[in-house]
C-alpha cells in the first residue's frame, strides 16, 4: 500500500510541474501523468541506484551537482518512453526533475504516512 500512495504523491507532484512549467513540460491524456509516475518510480528504484554508484566520482567532484543532472537526465528519458510526455529541452527537464522532487518531498510531508 506504501508503493501505491508514494506512485500517487509523485504521480500529483508531475502534474503540478505541468501547471508549473506549462510550456516546458506537457502532458495530452490526463493519465498518461500516472504512466510516467510509475515509470520514474521504477527508474529511481532500479536503474538510478546502479548509475549512481558509477558516476560517484564525478558527484564527488561536482559537490552532487551531477546528481541534479542525473536526475533530469531521468526525466528527460521518459519522454522517449511514454507516448504522451514531453519536455521541450534537457534543461527544462532539470527543472522540471527539481521541482517534481521538492514537490514530492514536501507531498510526502503532508500526506505520507511513515
Amino acid at each position: 500500500m506504501k508503493i501505491i500512495w508514494h506512485w500517487l504523491i509523485l504521480s500529483i507532484a508531475i502534474f503540478a510541474t505541468t501547471y508549473v512549467l506549462p510550456n516546458t513540460i506537457t502532458i495530452h491524456p490526463t493519465y498518461i501523468v500516472l504512466v510516467v509516475g510509475a515509470c520514474l518510480m521504477f527508474v529511481n528504484f532500479v536503474i538510478k541506484p546502479v548509475i549512481s554508484l558509477l558516476t560517484l566520482p564525478i558527484n564527488i567532484l561536482t559537490l552532487g551537482v551531477f546528481g541534479v543532472i542525473l536526475n533530469g537526465a531521468f526525466f528527460w528519458l521518459l519522454t522517449d518512453v511514454v507516448p504522451g510526455f514531453h519536455i521541450v529541452s534537457f534543461m527544462g527537464a532539470v527543472i522540471g526533475a527539481l521541482i517534481v522532487s521538492i514537490m514530492n518531498w514536501i507531498l510526502e510531508r503532508i500526506f505520507g504516512n511513515s
